[in-house]
């Protein structure tokens, strides 16, 4: 049991759902991003587990992966802009607060 397919898959499944719940539950701009990161992590958990344990997906899984985390560096770095720049107009982090910017 501790080398099978099915404990990764149950680990990424609880990590995406934790990740899902954060990013729906939190109102702080900053906890959502982490929530994204989380669900990112865990769909690598489950490209790598793949990748391990079906041979022919071996470089394929790795190459993906990467891709994964070239997205996921790329997508904090321009959320996190994007956050500081409303932080700095509106002295909040709440989404909420956000909105207002519409008038």
């Amino acid at each position: 049991m501790a080398n099978s397919l099915d404990s990764y898959l149950i680990l990424s499944g609880l990590l995406f759902a934790i990740g899902t719940f954060g990013f729906l539950a939190r109102r702080n701009a900053i906890s959502m991003l982490m929530s994204i990161e989380l669900m990112l992590n865990a769909v690598n958990l489950t490209i790598l587990a793949f990748g391990a344990f079906v041979p022919t997906l071996r470089t394929g899984a790795a190459v993906i992966a990467l891709l994964v985390i070239a997205v996921a560096a790329a997508e904090a770095t321009v959320g996190l802009a994007i956050i500081i720049a409303i932080f700095r107009n509106k002295k909040t982090p709440l989404v909420d607060e956000y909105d207002s910017m519409r008038e």
